[in-house]
């Protein structure tokens, strides 16, 4: 595969040049890491995108940031591992068949298990490798060879591996607990995947009648249905409204159930009416009371939502149905008291996106305490694994301090199924909540150890549930590496060196990550935790589907390459875990940011082809090699320069402040690189003298220089023009060593002297402007200023005011002698900057253009003031036009006083 050209088009085209580097790339398997080098090590695991997804903006800049890093570290010389790979999400893929089966008019239950994970096999085939693809155009510069999948054969014997050395330990059981229930993916969700949303609702007031017929309890809801399960009333103790009540017996309306009166410290006397009705089996906080009190737990829920056989003559309807059939018969009965409206949180399945229902379910659960005290003594003891900000480190700590145990089956099939085995009967075949069950690593192990225990006369039936997506992605940063072996990789690659991740992410997965590896590992899984922001919308608004406001970044990659995304990404960061707000049009899919960015990189590209194309043979064959007898002022200006950006760019990287690197090497390159040194040594280039050799060897040096220093920010414009700049056959720049800062090149001196230099440039460049001097036009200026020692700068440095100002002559003086033509007068520091109006000035017509000009904005500026003056205007118009008029004044202003300066100095 030919990938070296040798030489650059007069334009840049982002798509042939990305795509070709990807290719070449993966082909060459540049980042293919190698585990026998055991020292030195820079190891990374990609949060493993959902393999049903597809690129988003928070995926782009989460990999942008990981890659910057990835790319450093391998060529600051260590052996760097990028391990990528993706999670197999259950809920989603589910959600994707289950429609599909949907629009065949069947189920999955119609089609049988076996049938369905064939089809979510079949599917991962052909659709999932889209994010991998993706994250490919992105620039990810992960080792592809190691590409892992949570439910590939390695990955599936380390959860089995992971479950029953939990259990063996007692911290996996099951049991019977409220829990968390979707009715639209049927299956049980975490705490962690419970999105709670602000709603405008009701408050219902009931009278719940005493048995006595003695009154009356008044009781408040914002679920009426679950009346159906109610098994007791709670007040607090000391409210003197309800003393006499408490032990006395309640009659449920509709039902007709007694129930009874308690008292509980947790109800709040102040909320409603100060009397609570308790349903144990539908609500986490009536679940407590009801396990201290003994009362009864009476479900009344289908798994899909719709009312049970224990609610009469509303079984089989939905329960929002049933809420408004309840209410009418309550208040025909005669037991409706008010409604009010009412702003509550209403917990939403995260992946279902409909309300979810607390439910008493038998699952499996994990004891977490023994698990996030572990990883607690590892954050107490050594601060590990290290936040970067520190501030997320009390996040953590108190996440890890107020978990409860975790609830890790689901009601689904696509996932790892959990390796338990009911032991059942010959007759019956029914598994029950008393069913006994053995864990083992495959059915025949299962056999064995039943048969020893329960005799032959059994059968064993698998336990349809899977794990929690989760609990594979919490064995993550190791079961990747080869664990439960003690492989090669395991061995030189783990702890890994950093996990970058969204904040949001902390309690889903870095703190599962740290309590499996501290329990399995006896290490914390990585030693730094970089949090980052959130891209938000061109308003500053968090991009979501439900705002309808997300951002595809492959519409802005087509439209101005990958490179330039990713830098204005990186750029745009103002410090680690800050968000970033990307500027973006949406009639027209254009971004002015990352139009800043491309236009970069044709900066860097424009100067590239012309240094390489004034470079003699034997420069470009030794790029590196300095002759310090051929170097002039302003090779070490710009060398000094170069090797400071380089130590800042290095401490930045270091500290995680990727932003302020990728803004300090814009400004060096833009600035210092391409509009400073190259049009300081142009002159110099022309001529055939050692100091023409030192300027070429000066200019590929710092280019070689810049395109490593930004390669890990943009790394294909940067890998295609060193290629063409250093002619390497099979050799990337992916590869070569990041530049160190050599101190003895910086040079103070130097670099003040340049200062001055540059200041008097644009004075005489500005003094130009104003005098519409054009660019053709030689002049000459007369610099004067008393200090001796500015003096012998602008001597030494005559030569590039000279270039740089397009003069002909430059007269230094420490005073200025009568004045016997007119000049045009500038001042910078302690210099006059005059410039002869003799010969290239006609001052005459000169004051009549500018006097002209001075008319037409002056009358400008009348006819906004005298519109912004009129009442009706004000009163009529749009803010913004005001706003608009406002505006257009005062610049009309300002330009009028410039004229009127300019007019001024020329009578002078």
């Amino acid at each position: 595969m030919t990938i070296n050209t040798f030489e650059l088009s007069t334009k840049y085209d982002p798509k042939l040049t990305e795509s070709k580097w990807q290719k070449a790339w993966e082909t060459h398997q540049v980042f293919k890491a190698e585990a026998t080098k055991k020292e030195k090590i820079f190891c990374m695991v990609i949060p493993p995108p959902n393999v049903t997804g597809s690129l988003h903006m928070g995926h782009a800049f989460e990999d942008c940031l990981m890659d910057v890093l990835v790319r450093y570290h391998r060529m600051s010389g260590k052996n760097t591992l990028c391990l990528p790979g993706t999670d197999h999400a259950s809920i989603a893929v589910h959600s994707i068949l289950d429609k599909q089966l949907k629009e065949e008019d069947k189920t999955r239950y119609e089609i049988g298990r076996e049938n369905f994970l064939k089809r979510a096999w079949e599917w991962k085939q052909s659709s999932g490798g889209k994010i991998v693809s993706q994250l490919k155009q992105v620039g990810l510069s992960a080792d592809w060879s190691r590409e892992r999948f949570t439910l590939d054969e390695g990955l599936s014997k380390a959860v089995k591996t992971a479950f029953i050395k939990l259990y063996e330990a007692e911290l996996i059981y099951r049991g019977k607990y409220l829990i968390n229930w979707c009715p639209a993916s049927l299956s049980a969700v975490s705490d962690l995947e419970v999105e709670n949303r602000e709603v405008k609702g009701n408050l219902w007031y009931f009278r719940y009648p005493l048995k006595d017929n003695s009154g009356y309890v008044d009781v408040a809801t914002t679920r009426p249905e679950t009346i159906l399960g109610d098994t007791g009333v709670a007040v607090h103790p000391n409210d003197e409204r309800y003393k006499k009540l408490i032990g006395k017996t309640l009659i449920l309306p509709i039902v007709g159930r007694e129930i009874l009166i308690v008292a509980d410290e947790s109800v709040d006397s102040d909320f409603g009416t100060g009397s609570v009705k308790i349903t144990p089996a539908h609500d986490p906080n009536d679940f407590a009371i009801g396990t201290r009190h003994n009362l009864p737990f009476i479900n009344i829920l289908n798994k899909d939502g719709s009312l049970n056989e224990n609610t009469g003559e509303f079984q089989g309807q939905d329960r929002y149905e049933a809420r408004k059939n309840i209410v009418k018969r309550l208040e025909q009965d005669g037991f409706l008291i008010k409604v009010e409206d009412h702003y509550h949180s209403v917990p939403y399945s995260d992946r279902g996106k409909v309300p979810i229902e607390p439910l008493l379910s038998t699952q499996w659960f994990v004891k977490i305490e023994p698990l996030s005290k572990k990883a607690l003594k590892f954050l107490d003891e050594d601060n590990s694994p290290r936040f970067i900000p520190q501030r997320w480190t009390k996040v953590y700590r108190d996440w890890l301090v107020k978990l409860k145990d975790w609830c890790i089956s689901r009601q689904l099939w696509w996932g790892h199924q959990i390796p338990a085995w009911y032991v059942i009967s010959q007759t019956d075949g029914l598994i029950t909540d008393d069913t006994p069950f053995i864990v083992a690593y495959d059915e025949s192990e299962a056999l064995e150890k039943a048969r020893k225990e329960y005799g032959n006369d059994i059968q064993l039936k698998q336990d349809p549930d899977v794990l929690d997506t989760w609990f594979s992605s919490g064995l993550w940063p190791f079961s990747t590496l080869g664990w439960p072996e003690n492989t090669e990789d395991f061995a030189t690659y783990y702890p890994t060196s950093t996990l970058v991740t969204g904040f949001d992410i902390i309690f889903f997965w870095v703190a599962r990550m740290t309590m499996m590896a501290g329990y399995f590992t006896d290490q914390m899984p990585f030693k730094d935790v970089y949090i980052h922001g959130l891209v938000r919308d061109e308003n500053g608004k968090k991009m979501s589907k439900s705002s309808n406001n997300g951002i595809d970044p492959l519409i802005l990659i087509d439209k101005y390459g990958t490179d330039a995304l990713r830098y204005t990404l990186i750029k745009e960061v103002a410090g680690a875990g800050q968000d970033v707000t990307l500027q973006y049009n949406r009639k027209t899919n254009e971004s002015e940011s990352v139009e800043a960015s491309r236009n970069f990189a044709n900066k860097l590209w424009n100067a590239a082809r012309f240094v390489i194309m004034n470079l003699k043979e034997e420069i470009r064959d030794d790029i590196g090699n300095l002759n310090t007898e051929y170097l002039d002022l302003a090779d070490y200006w710009i060398l000094s320069r170069f090797q400071k950006v380089t130590k800042q760019t290095i401490n930045h990287i270091d500290s995680y402040g990727l932003g302020e690197a990728a803004k300090g090497l814009y400004d060096f390159i833009w600035s210092d690189f391409c509009d400073s040194y190259i049009e300081l040594v142009k002159s110099r280039l022309s001529e055939n003298t050692d100091s023409s050799l030192g300027a070429q060897q000066t200019l590929a040096y710092i280019l070689d220089g810049i395109l490593k220093l930004l390669h890990p920010f943009m790394p294909h414009i940067t890998e295609e023009i060193w290629q063409t700049l250093t002619r390497k056959n099979n050799e990337f720049i992916a590869l070569q060593a990041y530049p160190t800062s050599d101190l003895n090149y910086i040079k103070e001196d130097v670099e003040t002297s340049f200062d001055l230099l540059f200041d008097v440039i644009k004075s005489v460049r500005n003094l130009r402007a104003e005098l519409d001097i054009k660019p053709k036009t030689k002049a000459s200026v007369i610099l004067q200023t008393e200090s001796q020692t500015t003096q012998n700068t602008l001597k030494i440095g005559h030569k590039y005011i000279q270039d740089l100002g397009k003069l002909n002559k430059i007269t230094i003086v420490s005073e200025l002698e009568t004045e016997t033509e007119q000049v045009f007068t500038g001042v910078v520091r302690n210099i006059q900057v005059l410039i002869p109006l003799s010969g290239i000035v006609d001052v005459p017509l000169l004051r009549q253009k500018l006097g002209k000009s001075l008319n037409k904005i002056e009358n400008e500026a009348n006819t906004l003031a005298q519109r912004l003056g009129n009442s009706k205007f004000i009163a009529k118009a749009p803010e913004e036009v005001v706003t608009k008029t406002h505006n257009a004044l005062e610049e009309a202003r300002q330009q009028a006083n410039i004229l009127r300066e300019r007019l001024q100095h020329l009578h002078e």
